[in-house]
């Protein structure tokens, strides 16, 4: 039995069209990391200490757990989740005309072992302009995303000129990568 401790709907959806059954299971989690870790490790450490949260005596048995944090990174930086609209400009702003990663970690932990992986994506963004930065940040308010978008919404059709990696890694889950880890 495969449990997702996520409440992102993208992780659910990338699930659900993986063909994969599935139950979500979430337990707060505190997200702080020690600030001496190196920041492309950072999504790594997130997903293992929410791996790490649950006891298997809660879990049904032969359960499969699978946590993941999603990392934004420009100039050696990680822009997490925006918590208001000028947030998410200030973000945007930051991304636009550039190339950034996104990496994804993930921990796969069953009652006797854990694999933690992570996989890396580059985005780039074509020059945004002021409007069109606006315009996305009222509209489609993305402030559960870390960098403050989705490159399935309007933004990334408008905005991204390429990507080098894993598209579904910039949603939140590399697919393929956990569909090689689950032997799917």
């Amino acid at each position: 039995m495969l449990i997702l401790a996520s409440q992102s709907p993208r992780r659910q959806a990338l699930l659900k069209a993986m063909d994969l059954d599935f139950q979500v299971m979430v337990k707060s989690v505190d997200e702080t990391f020690p600030k001496d870790i190196p920041v492309e490790k950072t999504a790594e450490y997130l997903a293992e200490k929410k791996a790490d949260a649950f006891h298997f005596s809660e879990l049904p048995k032969n359960a499969i757990l699978i946590t993941c944090d999603t990392t934004v990174i420009v100039d050696n930086q990680i822009l997490g989740k925006a918590e208001t609209p000028d947030e998410a400009v200030i973000m945007l702003k930051k991304l636009s005309g550039r190339k950034h990663a996104v990496i994804t970690g993930v921990c796969i932990k069953t009652a006797t072992e854990k694999k933690l992986f992570s996989e890396t994506t580059f985005v780039h963004f074509k020059h945004l302009t002021d409007e069109q930065i606006q315009y996305y940040v009222g509209t489609y308010k993305p402030f559960d995303k870390a960098g403050a978008y989705g490159i399935q919404e309007w933004i990334g059709m408008i905005g991204i000129s390429r990507i080098e990696g894993c598209y579904y890694n910039v949603m939140g889950l590399p697919t393929a990568r956990l569909a090689e880890m689950l032997n799917v």
